[in-house]
């Protein structure tokens, strides 16, 4: 089997094996569903009083909650992701057969957290948005070509996002237990990532720091790109600098790691 033959079978297993979860996908909408109508509300009345806060009109704004409920468990902004299995493989010792296999252990998981991100933005995802574009004025635009430059973004934003739970997972060879970092990436991606408020609407300095920082191409550089708020091309450019970066960063600490395995019990 070659190499791409290879990472294509674990992508499709990860997606297959979110599939089987059924009750915990439905479980996942109805959980997404509800926290979108309490931030669709709390957006409402937020952009009554200030019409146009950074830059959305209350219809964008409803569609920018959608987006980051469709989103939660797509890049696992708050945690759920392949890194959680990674660091108790690596806790345990178990990832020491995952060095002995032909395949390289960074483009592994990757392709396994790409089959797991697809599945959860069509099954977990797919069904709050369209709930919340039939229950409230949305935004959404008529050519398919903002659609196709949209979801491209979000094929970056899971490169990126993977980068940065990677990099999360490998501190476990060194601390052994890795829930304190991975509990702190958590908060910075909530905060970071305009999850809680779209990065458009923070003021003076933090807005311009919280723009440049990677989590900001998870949500807020897809969403900028659907609602036309940004051209495809400088999004996609921002985004990959940022995929090459933390993928490149994941590559050298693997490398440190695995010359220096450090796991518990031996």
């Amino acid at each position: 089997m070659g190499a791409g033959r290879l990472y294509a079978a674990v992508a499709t297993g990860g997606f297959r094996r979110y599939a089987t979860y059924r009750a915990a996908t439905a479980a996942g909408v109805f959980t997404n569903t509800v926290f979108g109508l309490i931030l669709v509300y709390t957006y409402r009345a937020l952009w009554d009083e200030k019409p146009h806060l950074g830059g959305y009109d209350q219809a964008q704004a409803v569609t920018y909650v959608w987006l980051g409920q469709a989103f939660l468990s797509t890049l696992a902004i708050g945690g759920g992701g392949v890194e959680d299995e990674l660091m108790e493989r690596i806790r345990t010792g178990d990832v020491a057969i995952d060095l002995y296999r032909p395949a390289d252990l960074q483009l592994w998981w990757l392709a396994a957290d790409l089959g797991r991100a697809f599945f959860q933005l069509l099954g977990r995802g797919l069904v709050p948005f369209v709930f919340g574009a039939l229950c409230f004025p949305v935004y959404l635009p008529a050519d398919a070509g903002t659609w196709v430059a949209f979801l491209a973004a979000v094929l970056l934003a899971m490169l990126v996002g993977f980068g940065i739970r990677y990099l999360v997972a490998l501190s476990a060879f060194w601390l052994l237990d890795g829930a304190g970092v991975a509990q702190m990436a958590w908060l910075l991606g909530f905060f970071c990532s305009g999850m809680l408020l779209p990065l458009n609407v923070f003021p003076g300095a933090l807005g311009d720091v919280v723009r440049v920082l990677p989590w900001s191409s998870l949500l807020q550089a897809p969403a900028d790109v659907l609602l036309g708020h940004a051209d495809p091309l400088p999004t996609y450019l921002f985004q990959a600098a940022w995929a090459v970066a933390l993928l490149g960063a994941g590559r050298l600490v693997q490398s440190a790691a695995t010359r220096r395995v450090v796991v518990q019990g031996g």
